[in-house]
């Protein structure tokens, strides 16, 4: 069993960083904190998907008569191109934190709800 968990320790990685981010998402109240948990969530998937194209003894793939085994590049194409996605969306995430700051002077989501509680309590 400890030998099956040492040559499958990328996915025991997967799991806890894919916990860690989901953790950070749901029990934290700050938004920057959510975007980081967010981005630990999104590493995770990241891993995942290049380990599923990664295998033992396979080379890129070159055609030689040297090489037999080849890892399927696919995945890891798929990933570059997510990164840059990711990063985008982060820095889209961070926009709308520091509007939110400029708005409502705060980053937590229990004072935020409360602020606009009192507008609308207010308006009404």
């Amino acid at each position: 069993m400890l030998e099956l968990l040492a040559l499958h320790y990328n996915y025991l990685a997967v799991v806890v960083l894919m916990m860690t981010g989901l953790y950070v998402v749901i029990a934290n109240g700050n938004l920057v904190k959510k975007v980081i948990g967010l981005n630990i969530f999104q590493t995770s998937v990241f891993i995942l998907y290049i380990s599923f194209g990664k295998r033992l003894g396979g080379t890129a793939p070159i055609l030689s008569p040297d090489f037999e085994l080849y890892s399927n590049p696919l995945p890891h194409v798929l990933i570059l191109t997510a990164i840059v996605v990711g990063v985008a969306t982060t820095a889209l995430a961070l926009a709308l934190v520091i509007r939110i700051h400029r708005g409502y002077g705060t980053l937590e989501e229990d004072e935020i709800e409360r602020i606009e509680a009192e507008e609308q309590g207010g308006a009404g």
